[in-house]
């Protein structure tokens, strides 16, 4: 099993301008960048966006709660 020794996120635009998350993982034996812009389909069953409602940065698209979640929160308690 690969020990994580890096996690690291930020904020990104997507392909339609829209801020969204890059997380970067990092092992002892590679390193691997993900993204995963948000669609536009609501429905009931699909994940819950957390954004930073400040009107002031992408009109409250930020996603900077988010990059915060993963590196302060869930990378220490991986």
């Amino acid at each position: 099993m690969e020990k994580i020794i890096g996690l690291k996120a930020r904020e990104i635009l997507d392909s339609r301008g829209d801020p969204t998350v890059e997380v970067e993982l990092t092992t002892d034996h590679f390193s691997k960048v993900a993204s995963v812009p948000s669609g536009k389909s609501v429905g009931s069953h699909e994940a819950v966006e957390l954004r930073d409602a400040d009107q002031n940065r992408f009109n409250g698209l930020g996603v900077l709660k988010a990059v915060n979640s993963v590196n302060a929160v869930i990378f220490p308690a991986l």
